[in-house]
């Protein structure tokens, strides 16, 4: 209870200076709070950079720009928040609170996210190079501006809590927001508090309960997550204000969000601007000018920091890969994809459902979208999906769109169908159709899709694909009034199809993972800690550098390849064949070519009788040897 109430003490203090600045532009939305925090602390992190500061002065810049914007915080303005928040606040209080005892222990991608909080907290000179895993390396393409790093570093600091700690349990803080963010993601997007709850509903059962033990709610705190349910909910909801009621203050608000989401997840921002774009392709003629002046209000800082970050993507081998790093990546991903040759290949429809009920159901509901033409909901799904789902099921573009992002990356793209979206706006055009006869209908095909295709299935993708083409074809034709009914119905044949999904999301919760079997034993992170100099070189095996390069404030030599950009100055193939050549060995050249100054051994590694001869060792127990060079 002690280290929730200092992270939620943390956090809000973290969150504060976004929340008065917001406000001291007028906007009182939960959205626009939050893209002010990351975007003020974004401006913390440039200055403390630039004069190569430490992290106290970025807390000062982010603590000092909320106190001038505390004056003009309380001016009158119009509220924007939709009913209900504070019911909803409390369910994402619940999620947290389930989320707590399952976050496990840091393994995976979050101990390299670690590396790069504990290098912003504990070194004093701070740069973009001062959070690289390798101090000879170079800046890793999707986080070389380690925004959210940054903020989560705040939190640790403001709390007083070892970094560990954030990483493990800052999704339960985050929890309640996100929750808030989906409600009013749907309330912007249908202008109905009954279906912003059916959308919120449906977004969380996607993303906590559809695959069990937390889903992607126990990653919260990492930016690919946080970019997902926390940013771009808040673009989403920014963009339909500006669309609906346009002003300065909403159009600075999305550019902001934009430019967060650019720096924290950069491909992410490309991955929503698609559905946006469909949005406004389908909405044509309609409010042309405002729609396009969104799109650019977002898109302006997104172009910027894609400019900023083209060297530096240039220099990986994903970004157009040659012929042979295109054969290992096809080879790599063949389970995802339908692969006809090297330049004829797409995402496999599966894919697209591969969650679940949830995600079927939306697809197929997505031509229904075509009886609500007039709406905005309506384009937002029509236009959303058909264009996320032509980049990724048509093999004359996936190609083209995976070497510009890399195929790791482009796979992902489907995520971003709105599938809430279209099961919410389905959800009030059934409820039109058939009445209250939609409620065990809900029920009946939530229950059969969950037991049937708990995976998914490719043949809904290609309903939402050609049906939804189909549908656009029809809303040229077709001028009469939309089929919807927006209300109390709709949403409870929601919250029905969902029991079904959360029932199996609670029968499988529980922690993914409770112990890492590479882990670090406590000794070795204190003596490291305490007797290697902060920024010291150390060389180790991969999985034991992965875990060091988290947990100490040090760099080291290599990490597993999966865990790092592989760039020409990163070089992560050579730098594990230097540690195989090292074991088969032991020459003390190949670490001190790295700078090392200290060498980490497992007993059962074969070199430790020849390096003895060049190194002292300076701890011992039953896992780790410590030698100095």
């Amino acid at each position: 209870m002690i280290l929730w109430l200092r992270l939620a003490f943390a956090t809000a203090v973290v969150l504060a200076p976004g929340v008065l600045v917001a406000r001291a532009l007028g906007r009182r939305s939960a959205s626009a709070a939050v893209a002010w925090s990351v975007a003020v602390v974004a401006g913390a992190l440039a200055l403390t950079f630039a004069v190569q500061g430490s992290l106290w002065l970025t807390l000062g810049l982010d603590l000092g720009a909320g106190a001038l914007a505390l004056p003009f915080a309380f001016r009158r303005s119009r509220d924007e928040r939709p009913p209900g928040r504070a019911a909803v606040f409390v369910l994402g209080l619940v999620l947290g609170a389930l989320l707590w005892g399952i976050e496990g222990v840091v393994r995976g991608d979050a101990i390299f996210h670690l590396g790069r909080i504990r290098k912003l907290e504990d070194f004093g000179a701070l740069s973009l190079k001062t959070v690289d895993e390798f101090k000879d390396g170079g800046l890793h393409p999707g986080y070389a501006f380690p925004l959210w790093h940054g903020w989560l570093a705040l939190v640790a600091r403001v709390a007083g809590v070892d970094p560990s700690h954030v990483v493990a349990h800052e999704s339960s803080l985050l929890a309640p927001l996100a929750v808030v963010l989906a409600y009013e993601m749907g309330v912007a997007v249908f202008r109905s508090a009954w279906l912003g709850f059916a959308t919120m509903l449906a977004q969380v059962a996607l993303i906590g309960f559809a695959l069990g033990s937390g889903g992607a709610y126990t990653s919260l705190e990492l930016p690919a997550t946080v970019s997902r349910q926390l940013l771009i909910p808040a673009a989403i909801t920014l963009f339909f204000a500006f669309v609906r009621t346009p002003s300065r203050t909403v159009a600075l608000s999305l550019a902001a969000a934009g430019m967060d989401i650019a720096f924290v997840h950069p491909t992410y921002a490309l991955f929503i601007a698609i559905p946006l774009a469909g949005y406004l392709l389908v909405r044509g003629r309609r409010d042309a000018i405002r729609n396009a002046v969104a799109l650019t209000a977002f898109g302006a800082p997104v172009l910027g920091v894609f400019a900023w970050l083209e060297p530096i993507v240039a220099q990986t081998r994903s970004h157009n890969p040659s012929a042979t790093e295109r054969a290992q990546q096809l080879r790599h991903y063949a389970g995802d994809l339908v692969v006809h040759s090297q330049h004829d290949f797409h995402l496999a429809a599966g894919m697209v459902s591969r969650s679940g009920a949830i995600a079927i159901a939306g697809l197929v509901l997505v031509p229904l979208a075509g009886l609500a033409a007039r709406r905005r909901w309506s384009a937002f799904v029509l236009g959303g999906s058909v264009l996320v789902l032509v980049l990724e099921l048509w093999s004359l573009v996936f190609p083209h769109f995976s070497d510009l992002v890399s195929l790791s990356q482009s796979r992902r793209a489907a995520g971003f169908v709105p599938f809430a979206f279209a099961l919410a706006g389905g959800a009030a055009v059934l409820a039109r159709l058939i009445g209250p006869a939609v409620l065990p209908v809900a029920l009946a095909a939530g229950i059969a899709l969950q037991l049937a295709y708990p995976g998914g299935v490719g043949l809904a993708a290609w309903i939402a694909l050609f049906g939804g083409l189909a549908a656009l074809v029809v809303t040229v034709f077709r001028r009469g009034r939309s089929l919807e009914r927006p209300g109390a119905l709709a949403a409870l044949a929601v919250a029905l199809f969902l029991v079904p999904v959360v029932v199996h999301g609670l029968s499988h919760w529980s922690a993914a993972a409770t112990s890492d079997r590479s882990a670090l034993t406590p000794g070795v992170v204190r003596y490291l800690r305490a007797d290697v100099p902060r920024g010291a070189v150390v060389f180790a095996d991969l999985e034991t550098s992965y875990r060091i390069s988290g947990y100490v404030p040090v760099y080291v030599c290599n990490a597993p390849p999966a865990h790092v950009a592989d760039t020409t100055a990163n070089r992560p193939q050579a730098r594990r064949a230097a540690w195989l050549s090292f074991l088969a060995t032991g020459n003390l050249a190949i670490p001190r070519r790295y700078h090392a100054g200290w060498l980490v051994l497992r007993p059962h590694e074969p070199v430790r009788e020849a390096v003895l001869q060049g190194a002292r060792v300076v701890y011992r127990d039953a896992s780790f040897i410590v030698l100095r060079l």
